[in-house]
């Protein structure tokens, strides 16, 4: 098969990180598009290996003025009302179409299109700037796929952008298999739960633990996203079971009240690593709405050869052997002790840590995904 030219349309999430990624590559090495932390960026990488030329447009970027993604700021999420949330929920009740400035950067975006010429059409989820009528027209001048690729579910999320264009997708790549089922509902032409996040062994692989900052050195450790409790009240509830435990969070958002005397700060690509790497187990419930299961920490924690007790969910068994790779719990009471018996059992949790990190690495690498997304077109 001939290496196909995929255009990523995305939101840039994390721009800081990226500038400094972009500081530390090789001058040998091209630059890279996406940010270490965000699972686009391993994807940009299996494929450049592959032969396939990548570009991206960043559909977060203003229409008017200055597309500088050092204009850019992570988005922090908070509970509570505040005027930019108040203002921001005004606008999403408007009609995307209506926006003018949302008007030029589909605009910016066609003619982005036609300087690069896509074989594919890369739409990452929460996309409430790029209208159907323009992935049509790009459909119409190229002759391209729409691959979207989603981590959330779409009845809880999705745009109104997002639903009214899903009978467009060739291809929806999930984490969650219930998720590709509501695509399905919705119009979509096929969906696939490979899972599309995978890890990449040149970046994800174990973490010296010496010259860490001391807050790394933890019993219980957990790396993610707490807020709004409306979508993570089981994650939430599993960190306050674990209370008298030697626990640290790690999260760039805000932490809810009972869990902030155990915050200790943020990790993004290569320092979230360093994080998982340096607890003993770690911590992986999944968000509400992901009932079949799936997240990026799922491979990367056992990538980096550290323990992780998961929520048991239908796709932890799919992927992983319970009990051989991982360990999963049913309520508080069970995590408690398994955490319990983990922690003084160390031979036992390194062995299935270890057996962890050989199985990603034989079945669950960046490179097989892409292969799969290779095959599904070609039956396409």
């Amino acid at each position: 098969m001939m290496p196909y030219r995929v255009l990523f349309v995305a939101a840039l999430h994390h721009p800081e990180q990226l500038q400094a990624d972009i500081l530390k590559a090789d001058s040998d090495d091209p630059t890279p598009l996406f940010p270490s932390s965000m699972g686009q960026h391993f994807w940009e990488r299996a494929m450049r290996a592959a032969g396939y030329e990548v570009d991206v447009f960043w559909r977060n970027l203003p229409g008017y003025g200055a597309r500088d993604v050092a204009r850019l700021q992570s988005d922090v999420f908070r509970e509570g009302l505040s005027p930019g949330k108040i203002a921001a929920g005004l606008l999403r009740r408007m009609p995307a179409q209506v926006n003018p400035d949302y008007r030029r950067r589909n605009q910016l975006l066609l003619e982005a299109a036609r300087r690069f010429q896509p074989g594919i059409v890369w739409l990452s989820g929460d996309n409430r700037e790029i209208f159907p009528e323009t992935l049509q027209q790009l459909k119409r001048e190229h002759g391209c796929k729409i691959i979207y690729v989603s981590g959330v579910s779409p009845i809880v999320f999705s745009h109104a952008n997002e639903r009214d264009a899903a009978r467009l997708y060739d291809l929806v790549l999930v984490n969650d298999y219930y998720h590709g089922a509501q695509w399905m509902e919705l119009g979509a032409k096929r969906a696939e739960c490979p899972p599309y996040v995978a890890i990449d062994p040149e970046f994800h692989y174990p973490q010296p633990k010496t010259d860490v900052p001391t807050d790394y050195l933890c019993d219980i450790g957990f790396v993610g996203t707490l807020v709004p409790g409306s979508l993570y009240s089981e994650r939430v509830a599993a960190l306050e079971s674990l209370r008298e435990f030697d626990l640290g969070i790690w999260s760039m958002h805000e932490v809810p009240e009972t869990l902030r005397p155990f915050h200790r700060g943020h990790a993004l690509g290569r320092e979230m690593l360093r994080v998982l790497s340096s607890v003993k187990i770690s911590l992986n419930a999944h968000g509400d709405f992901m009932r079949y299961g799936g997240n990026m920490r799922l491979f990367e924690t056992a990538a980096v050869g550290t323990f992780q007790i998961v929520d048991d969910r239908p796709g932890v068994s799919e992927w992983f052997e319970v009990g051989e790779h991982l360990v999963t719990y049913s309520d508080w009471e069970d995590l408690r002790a398994k955490v319990q018996y983990y922690l003084e059992n160390d031979d036992e949790r390194q062995r299935i840590a270890a057996a962890a990190r050989a199985h990603v690495l034989a079945n669950h690498r960046y490179d097989q995904r892409l292969a799969r997304v290779e095959a599904l077109l070609g039956e396409a």
